[in-house]
């Protein structure tokens, strides 16, 4: 499990999030939601090792990560699909996707068929440049690329911004199968709310960096997560 225990950040003198609490457990959804600059993103630069936090406790599987650097962050087991995607323009999508191999042990260091399966895609496109994709199949890099590294927590930043309704779907069906596979502990970060909302096991809500609703789905309704979005 994912513990993320009263983390505070700043970017210079600004505070960005005031004591925010979340758990996140294998096989099950948690998503963060809110308004645009309540904090999301930030909070999962903070656990993925892209931004230092300025208090607070990260601990994955009892573990307590201290401050780790993005590279500390991957080799932990959190892989993290930046709003963006951050792909490389230049490579394949096969280079691209073995950017993934850092955090694997040389014998272990291939492409599973298993992501092939997930993105279909990818397989017919593996010798295209990164940059020549669209959109919604460089979210499916994206994400491909992070399950290279065979995650135990998963971070997904906004994956249906800017994509496609098919793809959208595409990759709703991808989350509901690593969910039910129940390996990986998956936190999602999504503005668009009705596909947040079919996916996820809890929520967590931000305003102003900080928590206003934490609940699991089968505790709160609809109307409730919509009435704390809104605020």
């Amino acid at each position: 499990m994912l513990s993320v225990e009263n983390l505070t950040l700043h970017y210079g003198a600004s505070q960005i999030l005031w004591g925010v609490s979340l758990q996140a457990r294998p096989g099950a959804v948690t998503a963060v939601m809110g308004t645009n600059g309540v904090g999301k993103t930030s909070l999962l630069r903070a656990i993925a090792g892209r931004h230092p936090y300025s208090g607070g406790t990260i601990t994955l599987d009892g573990q307590v990560l201290e401050h780790p650097s993005a590279a500390q962050a991957a080799q932990a087991g959190i892989a993290y699909v930046p709003q963006g995607r951050e792909i490389f323009p230049l490579l394949t999508v096969t280079e691209n996707l073995q950017t993934g191999f850092a955090c694997l042990p040389r014998a272990e260091r291939r492409i599973p068929d298993r992501i092939y399966d997930l993105f279909p895609v990818l397989k017919q496109m593996k010798d295209r440049r990164g940059g020549d994709l669209s959109g919604g199949q460089q979210q499916q890099l994206a994400i491909a690329r992070a399950l290279i590294a065979q995650p135990r927590v998963l971070l997904l930043d906004e994956p249906t911004e800017g994509i496609q309704p098919n793809i959208i779907k595409q990759i709703g069906k991808v989350i509901e199968l690593l969910r039910a596979e129940g390996q990986i502990a998956i936190v999602l970060v999504e503005q668009y709310f009705d596909f947040a909302y079919a996916l996820a096991d809890s929520f967590c809500v931000l305003n102003r960096g900080e928590v206003v609703l934490s609940q699991s789905a089968q505790d709160v309704t609809k109307q409730e997560i919509l009435e704390r979005v809104s605020i």
